[in-house]
């Protein structure tokens, strides 16, 4: 399996993409939807629980974490990719399990950075997959201890990464910069610039190296994942979005020269006393890039979400667990 890496790629356009909320922080199987793009998770499974294994014990669940899966398709093939695993050991299997998802379909797994609520799930989700050499794309600095200090400079220490051996029969795949995947049809962005001014990355964040404690607000292993839909412009799905979700976009406008942006989904990272100052600058720059879907979540923090839903109502999607998206693909696919 060939992984090509790039300071600029040339990535080739899909037909149609199909992504599912499969863990995050938000829930919501009652609010009606107004987007052709999206089903919510009772919407698109109805058929298949019409009688009561919609009972409020079969439905997902939300927790404090990420994961999507991304599958797209063209010139009559498909390709799936498990875009981060959650917090919670199990979540993920288990929510998978209630939406019917056979989850060895997968064939790459994408780890956004190393923070335990993206990689949570990684070694339950491996056993599920069950296949040999199936590629885990990862960054060296993923595998090392992080935590978060607070105001007296005590470190509390995050759960650390699973151990290479409990992780077999996968493999990992370390890159730093832009690589492509899936006959070149995903880019994976590496490591981002920080260009914006203020989008200062993560300030509590720390990282061990060499046995002690350093500051590490880039979290230079954030990357995003990238895919072109044909004559709409770039998909753009980010897990936290550490190195800024504008310094995000902007970086894939660059690397892969396509200048429109359909659809940005992920976390954003603007909640907290020090992120939620840059809502308003954020919100600027996305009305500048003009995305026709955005659909933030996770750690984007309900003041972000809110602004982002009043200035850009046109685009804004409310995330729950169970979403499905469609871009320009056949109403009818759906998850098997």
């Amino acid at each position: 399996m060939r992984i090509l890496e790039h300071e600029h790629v040339n990535i080739a356009e899909v037909d149609s993409v199909e992504v599912l909320s499969l863990v995050d922080n938000s829930i919501d199987f009652l609010s009606t939807i107004d987007k052709k793009e999206v089903k919510s998770f009772r919407q698109w499974t109805k058929k298949g629980h019409d009688k009561e294994c919609t009972s409020h014990s079969q439905l997902p669940i939300a927790e404090h974490g990420f994961s999507m899966l991304v599958r797209f398709f063209t010139g009559g093939k498909s390709c799936s990719i498990l875009f981060d695993t959650g917090v919670s050991l199990d979540g993920i299997v288990e929510n998978s399990r209630r939406m019917g998802l056979d989850l060895s379909e997968i064939d790459y797994i994408v780890l956004s950075h190393g923070h335990y609520d993206h990689f949570g799930g990684l070694e339950a989700v491996v056993k599920v997959i069950n296949k040999n050499d199936l590629p885990i794309i990862a960054h060296e600095n993923m595998f090392k201890p992080r935590g978060n200090a607070n105001s007296r400079g005590e470190i509390q220490k995050y759960p650390e990464f699973p151990k290479k051996k409990n992780l077999t029969p996968a493999k990992f795949i370390i890159t730093k910069q832009p690589c492509l995947i899936a006959n070149k049809i995903v880019c994976i962005t590496g490591e981002i610039p920080r260009q914006t001014e203020f989008e200062k990355g993560f300030l509590q964040n720390r990282i061990l190296v060499n046995n002690k404690w350093q500051p590490d607000p880039d979290i230079l292993d954030e990357r995003a994942m990238i895919l072109n839909l044909k004559e709409k412009g770039l998909i753009i799905i980010s897990g936290c979005a550490h190195a800024g979700i504008i310094n995000t976009i902007r970086y894939a406008q660059s690397i892969t020269g396509v200048t429109n942006v359909y659809a940005v989904l992920g976390g954003f990272h603007l909640a907290g006393k020090e992120y939620e100052k840059r809502i308003d600058l954020t919100v600027n720059e996305l009305k500048r890039i003009n995305p026709q879907l955005i659909i933030p979540s996770h750690c984007t923090g309900w003041r972000a979400l809110t602004s982002i839903a009043k200035k850009l109502p046109d685009a804004f999607i409310w995330n729950s667990v169970g979403n499905l998206y469609n871009f320009n693909c056949d109403e009818k696919t759906s998850p098997s």
